[in-house]
């Protein structure tokens, strides 16, 4: 196999937090992937970072190179300024959303993909499918339950 996998990715939270979802767009020469789950509550960050864990999950091939584009800079920053690797380092204290991070790393680790940050919103054409996936997600009548997220409890 030679060849270059792309994959676009994008989540969203109305309301953030609220219903959310994300999409993702993964190609590999002629043939094309389009992913998306709806969560009834969550945050943006969780379903922007879900997506990139969920499209790096359908891969077969851990030894073709992989270029991802998100708009989230929290993805992207966590990645290229090595955010992730220190947050391992130090046993994952004070970080937000660990269970997704805890996935995410050994799949950055398998498939070492190359992590690029893209304006949302600016036109790209796979990254406004992603959005489109992901508020299509959020908006579906049944969605399933982000057994990670937990809300801060309000004190009254």
């Amino acid at each position: 196999m030679s060849g270059r996998v792309v994959i676009y990715t994008d989540g969203c939270a109305l309301g953030n937090p609220g219903p959310g979802g994300f999409g993702a767009v993964l190609m590999f020469g002629k043939h094309r992937l389009e992913l998306s789950e709806g969560f009834d509550l969550t945050t943006n960050n969780r379903m922007e970072l879900l997506a990139v864990i969920r499209a790096l999950q359908s891969l077969k091939h851990a030894d073709l190179p992989i270029d991802i584009y998100s708009d989230s800079k929290y993805v992207c920053n966590a990645i290229t300024e090595g955010w992730l690797f220190n947050w391992h380092r130090k046993g994952w204290k004070n970080v937000k959303n660990p269970d997704l991070w805890k996935q995410m790393l050994p799949l950055y680790t398998r498939f070492k993909p190359r992590f690029h940050w893209v304006k949302g919103h600016s036109g790209v054409p796979e990254n406004e499918r992603c959005d489109q996936l992901a508020n299509q997600a959020a908006l579906l009548p049944v969605k399933q339950k982000d057994v990670g997220y937990l809300p801060t409890a309000k004190l009254l």
